[in-house]
This record gives structure tokens, sequence and C-alpha cells, in this order.
């Protein structure tokens, strides 16, 4: 049974009843749980969610490997008793920006107060100027909570997204980021949809660093080891006519705000060939994570494609052997 209802311009997620057969009970216990955590103080809650996403880290044993694996090749000048407190530090921020995110579904006034934006007029410019807009947005934890803000203000935003393999968790992931309005485009139904919404105003939000395969991609430098590069983002500026302005949260579980940093547009992509695109690309990445590299959902397969000849890090079986 489908989960949406889909036509030429956007995804809308449709609830089902068999969300309530009892194999989503145990779903809805951890929806409800999140929920309820939103009401409480974030003070009181983000040191219990530390402990709780630590665990989980430790327990997640083929997640926390590839973050290993990820962080080995990336950031090899970095100790393995250093990155193994990255990781730390990213299992327990997970749990914290995605409590932030039902908070400000349900609590849209009080979380917007908890968060601070730098160089926030790069994007008032912008919109003062009536330029099309597409946010380059490194795959952090709290990535899609900018984007709700800006909706919640009025901002018409479109993004694109990969559905989720459980249905209820996906209906319930893409309900809240449609929260404040917006459209939501799935990848597998092209680029065609995401660029039209661009055209027509919306402001797009583009996550560059998902590994799309060799054919269309550019191997190009990535931290300490290169990753295959999608360079569509140059030709995304020019078919919208769009500035493309680099973006990343930060949650901050020190002072329990969300810091949103805004970097100016990429001006320099008009004339770039592709290695240069995709090279400037995974720069935006890097100059945002190094500062921040718990922020960063090290747990995706980042490195999968490589050249001919080089194994794929995962299925190195010296790495991290799993138990």
């Amino acid at each position: 049974m489908q989960n949406s209802q889909k036509n030429n311009i956007e995804f809308i997620p449709v609830f089902q009843r068999s969300f309530l057969l009892p194999r989503y009970w145990g779903n809805w216990l951890l929806i409800g749980a999140c929920a309820g955590l939103a009401w409480i103080p974030a003070g009181i809650r983000d040191p219990l969610l530390g402990v709780l996403g630590r665990m989980a880290g430790k327990l997640a044993k083929s997640a926390r490997r590839r973050a290993q694996i990820n962080l080995y090749y990336c950031m090899p000048e970095r100790s393995e008793s250093e990155r193994e407190k990255i990781i730390d530090e990213m299992f327990a921020t997970a749990p914290q920006s995605m409590v932030m995110m039902a908070e400000l579904a349900m609590r849209p006034e009080h979380t917007r107060s908890r968060i601070t934006w730098y160089n926030k007029e790069i994007i008032d410019n912008l919109r003062s100027e009536e330029q099309n807009v597409i946010f380059l947005v490194p795959h952090g934890w709290a990535v899609d909570i900018p984007a709700m803000v800006l909706a919640s203000e009025g901002q018409k935003m479109a993004a694109m997204f990969h559905n989720q393999s459980n249905p209820l968790m996906d209906y319930i992931w893409n309900a809240v980021r449609r929260r404040f309005g917006g459209r939501m485009h799935a990848r597998n139904d092209g680029i065609k949809p995401f660029i039209s919404s661009v055209r027509q105003g919306y402001w797009g939000y583009y996550l560059p660093d998902q590994d799309h395969g060799a054919e269309h991609s550019e191997f190009v430098d990535f931290f300490a080891t290169y990753k295959a590069t999608l360079p569509a983002v140059g030709r995304l500026m020019k078919v919208c006519r769009a500035k493309v302005v680099p973006l990343f949260p930060v949650y901050n579980n020190e002072t329990h705000r969300l810091e949103v940093y805004l970097r100016p547009p990429m001006d320099d992509l008009l004339t770039a060939d592709d290695t240069t695109l995709a090279r400037r690309m995974n720069e935006e990445v890097e100059i945002f994570v190094r500062p921040h590299p718990e922020q960063y959902t090290w747990i995706l397969k980042l490195l999968k494609t490589r050249k001919e000849g080089d194994i794929e890090p995962y299925q190195r079986k010296d790495l991290y052997r799993k138990k």
C-alpha cells in the first residue's frame, strides 16, 4: 500500500490505516517518547539523550564500523582515541537534534528562540533582491531544522529526499518535514520537479555528499581521501538561475541551541568545469565539518564508489573486524 500521494509537483505523505497494526506498535512507542521529550526543557533532556545515544552507538555495530572506516580514511591525522570520541559524540548529537526537530514541529515559537543564525544577512539580501536560492547543506544530524524554520517564517522551501524502508517512520519523518509547508521531491522521481520548484521561487535544499556511483560523478579530494562526487550543483545553479549558499546546522549540547552557519554564495561556480565543481562542493563540506566533526553523519557509505582497482573500504576485512 502506498504511503504517499504523488503528482507532477511534489511528494505528499499520506497516513495509512495499516500503520495501526501491531507490527508498528513499537514504532509508535518511540514516536510518542520523542514527542514527550520535546516538552522537557533541553537542559534536562540533552544529558539523558546524550547517554542514550552513546549507548546506542556502542550497540549499533554496523553503523559504528562505517563511521570508524570513514574517519580512518578522512581524518587519519586524528588518533584512534580521538576518532572514537568523535563517533561517541556523533551518536549523542543524533537524538538531541532529532528531538529538537520534534520540538520545532510542536512548539515552533519556543524552539525558534533557541536558534542562532550566523551571517543571516546573506539570505536577507538575496530575499530582498528576489534571487532564487539553492542551499548546499552537508549531511548533518540537524539538517532538516533550518529548512523547517525558514518555512515556518513564510519562505517557500523545496527539498529532495530518499524514502525510508519503514513506511510508518517514512510517513512521520516527511510529515514533520512538511509541518510548515514547502515541497518534498523524492529522488526516485528525478531532478526535474525540484528544478521546477526552484525556478518558481522556492528556495532549494541540496545535500551534496551522497554517493551516486561513478557514472556521472567525478573522483575528487574529500578530506584526506577522495570521493565520487556528483557535480550537479553547478548545473542546477545555471538551469535554476539560482545563487548557491552553503549552510550547516550545529546542535550545541552545552548551550542547548542550534547554530546555523551560512557562507557567501558560490559565485565562482559559473564557469567551472565538472572536476572543479565537485571539488568546490567537497571543500565547502570540509570547511563546515572540520570544526564540528561530531555533527556529521559519518555512518553513511560516503566512500562506497572507488576508482578502478581500489577496494571498497567497507569490504575491507582488515579494518574494524565485525564482532
